[in-house]
C-alpha cells in the first residue's frame, strides 16, 4: 500500500499534534477516522474550533473525515469504533499531556497513557492492524545527560511520572510486537511548537502575556536548552513512519540488546530540529515577532524538568529520507501571526 486513500484511525485528533496530523491526511485524499475526548485539561473551545477546521476541510472534498468523541480509557468504546471501522493504520496520539501536572495528577496519567494504551493496543492486536504508530517522548531520556540523545541507548531513569507512563507505552508496544506480531513504532517527539498549540505550553503562554504587557516566567532562569521542533516536521514525520511498518532487525541480537529496534516488527524514532538553543533565545524571537519586549520573572528549574534536549535524528533521516528543518524563527513568526490572527489581536 502506498499510503494513499487509507482509512486511518488518529487518536487525540482535536489535540495540537493530532489535529495536525488529521489534517494532513485528509489533505492527501485519506479517509480519517478522529478519536477524542475533548476533555477540558486546558481549554476545549480551541479543541472544538479545531474539529470544526477539519470538518470543514472534509466538507470541502479533502479527504472523508467522521469524528467520534469518546474516552480512550473506555473499553467498550474502543472496541465499538474498531468493529464498526477497518483501519489501514492506527496513529495513537491521545495522551495525559505535560511534565508538571503529573506531579498533582499522576492518576489521569495512568487512565490516558496506560489504561488508554492498552485498550487501543487489544484493539489494534484484536483486529489485525497493519501498522500501530503511537507518540513517546523527550522526556523519556530523563537522567540521561549524553548528547544528542539516541534511540540506541538506554532510557530507564524517568525524572517524572508522566515520562514513566511514556516508557512503559515503548515496553508495552515490544511486548505486543513480540507475542502477536503487531508491527508498532513509538515516536520521541522533542517540543512540538506551532500554529494551533497548547496553552499550557510555553510558546502559548508566552506570546499570551508579552502581548497583554504581563511578566513571564523563566525556569531555570532561562538557562535550558530544548531541541525545539516545529508541528509540520513533526506532521510528515509521524505519516512517513506510519506509511513504513515496523519490521524485525534481522541483525539484532538478545546478547547486545540495541533499545531502538527488535528481532519483532518493533521500532523507535526521535523526532527533533537537531538544533537545540537556549530559552532566552526562543523569547528573544517572539519578542521579534510581536515587536514587544517581554517582561522576566526569573525562577529555579521546576521538579521533573531536565535541563537539555538535543535529538539525534541520523535514523529518521537514512531510513525515512526526511528530518525536521524549520528554522525556529520562522516557526515562531508563523504561530504568532495564527495567535493574532486566532483571537483577533
Amino acid at each position: 500500500m502506498d499510503g494513499c486513500n487509507m482509512k486511518v484511525l488518529v487518536t487525540g485528533a482535536a489535540g495540537f499534534i493530532g489535529f495536525h496530523t488529521a489534517q494532513y491526511l485528509l489533505a492527501r485524499g485519506d479517509e480519517v477516522v478522529g478519536l477524542d475526548a475533548v476533555n477540558d485539561y486546558y481549554d476545549p473551545t480551541l479543541k472544538e474550533a479545531r474539529l470544526r477546521f477539519l470538518a470543514d476541510q472534509a466538507e470541502k472534498g479533502q479527504g472523508a473525515w467522521t469524528f467520534v468523541r469518546a474516552d480512550l480509557s473506555d473499553a467498550e468504546a474502543v472496541r465499538r469504533v474498531f468493529s464498526e471501522h477497518r483501519f489501514d493504520r492506527v496513529i495513537h496520539l491521545a495522551a495525559q499531556a505535560g511534565v508538571r501536572y503529573s506531579l498533582s495528577h499522576p492518576e489521569s496519567y495512568v487512565q490516558s497513557n496506560l489504561v488508554g494504551f492498552t485498550n487501543i493496543i487489544e484493539a489494534c492486536r484484536h483486529n489485525s492492524t497493519a501498522h500501530l504508530t503511537y507518540a513517546s517522548t523527550s522526556s523519556v531520556y530523563g537522567a540521561n545527560t549524553r548528547m544528542p540523545f539516541s534511540e540506541h541507548r538506554g532510557v530507564d531513569h524517568p525524572l517524572q511520572f508522566y515520562a514513566a507512563t511514556k516508557r512503559a507505552n515503548e515496553l508495552m508496544a515490544h511486548a505486543y510486537s513480540h507475542l502477536f506480531g503487531l508491527p508498532t513504532t513509538g515516536l520521541r517527539f522533542f517540543t512540538v511548537y506551532g500554529p494551533w498549540g497548547r496553552p499550557d505550553m510555553a510558546l502559548f503562554l508566552f506570546t499570551k502575556n508579552i502581548l497583554e504587557g504581563k511578566p513571564i516566567t523563566l525556569f531555570n532562569h532561562g538557562r535550558h536548552t530544548r531541541d525545539f521542533t516545529y508541528v509540520d516536521d513533526i506532521v510528515e514525520c509521524v505519516v512517513r513512519v506510519s506509511d513504513r511498518p515496523a519490521a524485525p532487525n534481522p541483525g539484532w541480537s538478545g546478547d547486545t540488546p540495541d533499545p531502538a529496534t527488535s528481532n519483532a516488527p518493533f521500532r523507535i524514532y526521535n523526532i527533533g530540529n537537531n538544533r537545540p538553543i537556549e530559552l532566552l533565545e526562543y523569547v528573544a524571537a517572539i519578542e521579534e515577532a510581536t515587536g514587544l519586549k517581554s517582561i522576566r520573572d526569573y525562577v529555579p528549574m521546576q521538579p521533573g524538568d531536565v535541563p537539555d534536549t538535543w535529538a539525534d535524528v541520523s535514523d529518521l533521516e537514512r531510513e525515512m529520507g526526511y528530518r525536521p528543518n524549520t528554522p525556529v524563527k520562522e516557526g515562531i513568526a508563523r504561530f504568532v501571526s495564527w495567535y493574532r490572527a486566532y483571537y483577533g489581536i
